[in-house]
């Protein structure tokens, strides 16, 4: 442990570790396995001790994950476009881009930034987001403020956990992890519970229609392109 603890000491105290930060930051964007949170919490916990320095931890993690977003959404313009505009009207590729665009056009900018925060979320609304053509200047206002709070959030958690167990970083990485899952376990747990809500009160369908109601026609058959 000794021996780990000091390769991670090398690593984040070397002027490298800041190109290193934001390229992982960068590429987290749209390759969603790279540890991008738990790189800029070990940061804020040495940063507690002078070395790397809190403010261009946080500057750069930001830059990165603001690129990699923006890589993240011009491929889902590319391919995603393509797709969109191959979906025959009628079928069910084409209600579902239908819904992600109304969806997005709503309220993309509230979905990008809470999506920040959700493990693997931030790619698929990015490309998504992308895909339906959502207008590039709304997008990029609202992944900055996305990778603005998201640096500072991941830092200053490390940060806290660094200033509780100066001599021991090890302890102030596992509290700021400790805080960011526990983050990420509540507003999943918001989530579910609106989801639940929500089912909750559409209630079941009406089987029969009400005074003054058309009863639908049956369908005969398959409609076109199902």
């Amino acid at each position: 442990m000794d021996g780990l603890m000091g390769v991670v000491d090398t690593a984040v105290t070397s002027p490298w570790f800041y190109l290193v930060l934001f390229a992982v930051a960068a590429i987290d964007g749209f390759f969603p396995v790279v540890p991008s949170e738990s790189m800029v919490i070990t940061a804020g916990v040495y940063a507690a001790s002078g070395q790397p320095e809190l403010a261009p931890v946080v500057v750069l993690a930001a830059a990165g994950a603001f690129l990699g977003d923006h890589v993240s959404y011009l491929v889902g313009r590319r391919a995603g476009g393509r797709l969109v505009r191959g979906a025959r009207p009628g079928t069910r590729r084409h209600a579902a881009f239908g819904w992600a665009r109304r969806t997005m056009a709503e309220r993309g900018g509230m979905i990008l930034v809470v999506a920040r925060y959700v493990p693997g979320g931030r790619t698929a609304v990015t490309l998504t987001m992308g895909a339906v053509g959502y207008r590039l200047r709304s997008f990029s206002l609202f992944a900055a403020v996305a990778a603005v709070s998201w640096a500072l959030y991941g830092a200053l958690l490390g940060y806290v956990g660094g200033v509780a167990f100066e001599d021991d970083p090890l302890k102030g990485v596992a509290v700021g992890l400790g805080l960011a899952l526990g983050v990420t376990g509540a507003v999943e747990a918001v989530r579910f519970a609106r989801r639940r809500r929500g089912a909750v009160d559409a209630g079941p369908e009406r089987s029969e229609p009400g005074l003054g109601e058309r009863r639908p026609a049956a369908r005969v058959g398959p409609m076109p392109g199902e």
